[in-house]
């Protein structure tokens, strides 16, 4: 019976680890499409409430690129790979949340302290890297 409910709870953590992972690349693909539209035509995106709760604001900042590459461009990459991590081996997830959450971290005080704005997509995104970092914890730590 014990068994059982192992393996219900790692299929339930398994379909979250693919959901979150489908939800970050979705973000970090909104987030591309954000900065590019705001590039092309200075229109402000959804997510620009005002001047401190500004999307715009922190993905056409100086550290909205790393190496001359959009951050987003990373998001969904790393998103891409915890995806496919996830089918083989969700030890890997871990590993890798374990680096995003690192990450967020650095962007999030980026974003609050240096750029003074808030970002919904962003935060939105660093809130997927935690769950993905406790999701991926707790099936390592039962299996």
């Amino acid at each position: 019976m014990m068994y059982i409910s192992l393996i219900s709870k790692s299929i339930v953590i398994s379909i979250s680890i693919l959901v979150l992972g489908v939800i970050g690349f979705l973000l970090s693909w909104y987030s591309y499409y954000a900065e590019k539209k705001f590039c092309r035509t200075r229109r402000k995106m959804i997510c620009d409430i005002n001047d401190k709760i500004s999307c715009t604001k922190a993905f056409t900042s100086v550290y909205g690129k790393t190496f001359g590459i959009s951050n987003s461009i990373y998001g969904m990459v790393f998103y891409f790979v915890v995806l496919i991590s996830s089918f083989y081996d969700i030890r890997y997830v871990f590993y890798l949340s374990i680096l995003s959450v690192l990450g967020s971290i650095y962007l999030a005080y980026i974003l609050y302290f240096k750029v003074k704005s808030f970002c919904l997509v962003c935060s939105s995104i660093y809130l997927v890297n935690i769950l993905l970092l406790i999701f991926s914890y707790y099936y390592t730590s039962i299996f």
